[in-house]
């Protein structure tokens, strides 16, 4: 049997990147600012990398660099996080959680009225359809008969076949 140890330091260029991170944190923005200029001065790409992360990476304009967007916040809205938890007075939240379990049926209903109404929509304009449909067919029938019926004589003296071969038979 064998064992194996790990002697390298696990994270690597990761690791060393947010420890960077976590140390710049602590200077606020003024810090993120001074490692930019910097940057830009002694390797520009650097700087430019910085700059962009900064920019797109972090939240440059919020109160302090250290503070982190919640991944709630992104699909809930930043106030919907805040609603979920408790506030510490047991009326109002028995009252909030009352009232969003009352919304939260409403929009069931509404949801299974919208669906309803879909349907019916659906099932009127499918119908519709079909009444055209089989209006059109009876006329286009009707009319094919009368043809056929003032087409018989002149295609018996002629010695023509009669109307009610396809195009194309003999």
């Amino acid at each position: 049997m064998y064992s194996t140890t790990h002697t390298a330091r696990s994270g690597g260029i990761r690791n060393a990147l947010r420890r960077a991170e976590s140390w710049l944190d602590q200077f606020g923005r003024k810090g993120w600012i001074a490692a930019m200029v910097l940057a830009f001065i002694f390797v520009w790409p650097v700087g430019l990398a910085l700059l962009a992360y900064m920019i797109w990476g972090k939240q440059m304009f919020s109160r302090s660099c250290s503070t982190r967007r919640n991944p709630s916040d992104a699909q809930f809205g930043r106030h919907a996080w805040h609603a979920s938890h408790a506030t510490g007075n047991t009326a109002f939240d028995s009252y909030k959680a009352e009232a969003l379990r009352r919304l939260e049926e409403e929009q069931a209903a509404f949801e299974a009225f919208l669906q309803r109404l879909r349907t019916s929509k659906d099932k009127s304009e499918f119908d519709t359809f079909m009444e055209d449909r089989a209006r059109a067919n009876a006329m286009q029938d009707a009319s094919d008969a009368a043809e056929a019926a003032s087409a018989e004589p002149d295609a018996k003296a002629a010695g023509k076949p009669a109307s009610d071969s396809r195009p194309g038979e003999y």
